[in-house]
C-alpha cells in the first residue's frame, strides 16, 4: 500500500469491533512513536496504553469517543523536554512533536489493518488527573484503535475537502 492508499483508506472509526490487536502489530504500531521526527530530536513525547478494562472504564467516563475500542492511547509531552524556540519566548514544540508521532501511529496502523480515530473531546486536566500523569507532562489527545466493526464507515463529511487552490499559496 503506497501513501495515497493508505491517506484514502484511513478513515476515523466510531465503532470497533471486540477482536484484540495482536502483539506484534501494536509494537510495530508503537515504534512509530520512536522514529517519528521531532523538533531538535528532543522526543518529548509519550505514550500511555490503555488495554485494562478498569483504564478502558476510566477513559469511557472521561470522553463518549472510546467508540468500542479495546486499547487506547493517549499521548502526551514532557514540557522538560520539548524545544523551546530561542528567537521567542512561548514558542515551543510539544504539541508540534506530539502531532507528529500520533500522525506515523495512524499511518502505522492503517497498514497493518488497524483503525484509529484522533480525539480532543476530553477534559484535559480530567484525564491528567484520572490517570495521574506526571505534573510536567501535557496531554494533547488520545487515540482509540483497533479493527473496525463490520458496520464501521467513514462519515458523510470525510470526503468532503476543500479545492487545494484554497489551501496553498505561493509567496
Amino acid at each position: 500500500m503506497n501513501f495515497k492508499e493508505m491517506a484514502e483508506a484511513r478513515f476515523s472509526v466510531r465503532s470497533f469491533s471486540d477482536r484484540p490487536i495482536e502483539k506484534e502489530k501494536l509494537d510495530k504500531i508503537l515504534e512509530a512513536v520512536r522514529l517519528a521526527p521531532t523538533a531538535k530530536n528532543q522526543q518529548p513525547q509519550k505514550v500511555y496504553v490503555l488495554q485494562s478494562q478498569e483504564a478502558l472504564a476510566k477513559m469511557r467516563s472521561l470522553s463518549p469517543c472510546v467508540y468500542g475500542a479495546n486499547t487506547v492511547l493517549i499521548f502526551t509531552y514532557s514540557k522538560k523536554e520539548e524545544w523551546n524556540n530561542p528567537l521567542q519566548a512561548g514558542i515551543h514544540s510539544g504539541v508540534e512533536d506530539v502531532s507528529i508521532a500520533a500522525t506515523y501511529v495512524m499511518l502505522q496502523a492503517i497498514e497493518l489493518g488497524i483503525y484509529t480515530t484522533w480525539c480532543n473531546y476530553f477534559g484535559n486536566d480530567a484525564l491528567k488527573a484520572a490517570f495521574a500523569l506526571p505534573e510536567d507532562e501535557e496531554v494533547v489527545l488520545f487515540m482509540p484503535l483497533g479493527y473496525k466493526a463490520e458496520n464501521s464507515a467513514p462519515s458523510p463529511a470525510h470526503a468532503a475537502t476543500k479545492e487545494l487552490k484554497d489551501m496553498i499559496r505561493y509567496l
